[in-house]
C-alpha cells in the first residue's frame, strides 16, 4: 500500500471536507478536475521561500504544463523550465515577461535558433554540446551553463529516475571536465545546474551539495547562478523549508551566486483529481477485479513506470473484507492500477476518485488502444468546475496521420 493510502486526508485537504462524488457527479468521466484553491497554496509556500532566501523558483513543465492555469503560477514564480523547443515556446508565449530556462540531454542543430528566440537561459549537458552551441547562445545573449554530475546518488529503488545512477549520460562528471573543458569552454559559462533528487526532501539536497562542492567546489566561485534542479517535495506536508532555506542562503553567501530551483512535482503536487466510475465487477478466483473507464498507462503512466499505486479518495489503509483491485478496460493485462480496501462493496456505476493527478499525467497521458483522452477540468475557489479541454475522436485521430499527407488524398 502506498504511504499516500495511510492518510489520503493532507492529498485531499484542498476539497475542504467537501464530499467529491457530490461536487463532481455532473461530470463525465473520466476526467481531470485540477483545484486553483491547492495551485494557489503550493504558490504562497514556493513564493514565501524565495523571499525568505532570494533565490528563484521556476515551474518545471515536463510536470506540469496545463497553460491555462500559468497566469495564477505566474503570480509566484519566477518563470518557466522546459526540456525542448515546444515546452520554451510554451513558457515564453503563456507566462510571458518571466524568465525562460531551458535544459535538454543533446540540442537540434534544426531546432536550436527557433529555440533561442524563446529562452533566456540554455543549460547544455556536455562539454562537446557547449562547444558545439555556446557561441551562439552567447552571441544571442543568452546566459549559458552546464549540467553537471556530482556523482552522488540519493535515491533508493526508482533507478529509472536517478540521474546519478551509474553510467548515467546526464551532466558532465568532473573527470569529463577535466579532461574536455578548455578555458575558452569555460569562459562561456555563467553557471551550473545540477538535478538529482525525485520527490525528495531538503536533507537529501544538503548531502548533495556537500558532494557538489567536493568536486566543483573551485569552479563555483567563477559562476554566477546555481540552478539546483527539481525534485524538492518542497509543499509536500512534512517537508524541512526551514533547513531548504538554510541551504539557499548558505550556497548563496559561500559562492555568491544566485540560486534558481526547478520543482515540477512541489508546484502542482495534490492539486488536481482523475475522477472514474466503475464499469463492470469481474471475480477471478479470489480476486475482486473492478474495471474502471479509465487506464493506468494512458492517463496516469507513472503509475506503472514508477511503479507506485495512487491515493483513492475513501479507500482505507487497514485491510477489510471489502477488497477490490482497480483495474482497466485496455487490452494490456497488467493495466492495473492498484488493490484497495473499501469500507463498504463497489457497485456498477460508482465514482472514485484518485488523487494527486495534476503531475505527470495531462502531459504525458495518451490513445492507446483508442482510450480517448479525458478532459479537464478547472475548480474554482467557489468549487463551481469549468471545462477547459474538449477531446474528442479527432485528437486520437490527427495524432496517427492527416489526409494532408495521404498518397490517396483529392
Amino acid at each position: 500500500m502506498s504511504e499516500y493510502l495511510a492518510d489520503s486526508r493532507k492529498v485531499f485537504s484542498a476539497l475542504d471536507g467537501e464530499d467529491p462524488i457530490t461536487l463532481f457527479s455532473a461530470l463525465k468521466t473520466p476526467c481531470y478536475i485540477i483545484d486553483e484553491v491547492q495551485l494557489r497554496k503550493n504558490g504562497e509556500i514556493l513564493c514565501k521561500v524565495a523571499e525568505n532566501t532570494g533565490c528563484k523558483i521556476l515551474l518545471a513543465q515536463k510536470a506540469f504544463s496545463n497553460y491555462n492555469f500559468y497566469p495564477l503560477l505566474a503570480e509566484y514564480l519566477s518563470g518557466t523550465e522546459a526540456s525542448g523547443l515546444f515546452e520554451a515556446r510554451l513558457g515564453y508565449e503563456e507566462m510571458p515577461d518571466k524568465e525562460v530556462h531551458v535544459f535538454c540531454g543533446a540540442y537540434r542543430e534544426d531546432e536550436f535558433d527557433e529555440l533561442l528566440q524563446y529562452a533566456d537561459h540554455i543549460v547544455f549537458n556536455s562539454p562537446h554540446q557547449l562547444k558545439k552551441f555556446g557561441f551562439s547562445a552567447k552571441e544571442k545573449g543568452k546566459s549559458i551553463g552546464l549540467r553537471i554530475n556530482p556523482e552522488f546518488s540519493t535515491q533508493d529503488g526508482h533507478g529509472i529516475y536517478d540521474p546519478c545512477a551509474y553510467g548515467s549520460r546526464l551532466g558532465t562528471t568532473r573527470c569529463q571536465w577535466d579532461t574536455e573543458m578548455t578555458s575558452e569552454l569555460v569562459a562561456l559559462l555563467d553557471g551550473l545546474h545540477f538535478h538529482t533528487l525525485c520527490e525528495q526532501n531538503a536533507d537529501d539536497l544538503v548531502r548533495t551539495v556537500t558532494a557538489v562542492e567536493n568536486r566543483f567546489g573551485d569552479i563555483l566561485p567563477k559562476m554566477k547562478w546555481l540552478n539546483m534542479g527539481g525534485g524538492h517535495h518542497i509543499t509536500r506536508w512534512d517537508y524541512a523549508i526551514s533547513l531548504l532555506e538554510r541551504c539557499i542562503t548558505d550556497v548563496q553567501k559561500k559562492w555568491n551566486v544566485q540560486v534558481y530551483l526547478e520543482p515540477g512535482e512541489a508546484v502542482a503536487l495534490n492539486a488536481g483529481y482523475l475522477a472514474t466510475r466503475v464499469l463492470d465487477i469481474v471475480q477471478s478466483g479470489d480476486i475482486c477485479n473492478s474495471i474502471l473507464d479509465v487506464s493506468a498507462s494512458c492517463h496516469m503512466p507513472d503509475v506503472i513506470e514508477m511503479p507506485y499505486t495512487p491515493p483513492l479518495y475513501g479507500a482505507m489503509a487497514e485491510k477489510s473484507a471489502h477488497c477490490y483491485r482497480l483495474t482497466c478496460p485496455t487490452c494490456l493485462a497488467g493495466d492495473v492500477i492498484g488493490d484497495y480496501y473499501f469500507g463498504k462493496d463497489l457497485h456498477i456505476g460508482d465514482m472514485l476518485l484518485f488523487g494527486d493527478m495534476a503531475i505527470y499525467s495531462t502531459c504525458k497521458n495518451n490513445t492507446f488502444n483508442g482510450m480517448p483522452l479525458p478532459n479537464i477540468f478547472r475548480l474554482n475557489e467557489n468549487r463551481m468546475c469549468r471545462q477547459i479541454t474538449d477531446f474528442d475522436y479527432y485528437d486520437f485521430k490527427m495524432r496517427l496521420g492527416s489526409k494532408k499527407y495521404s498518397s490517396s488524398a483529392r
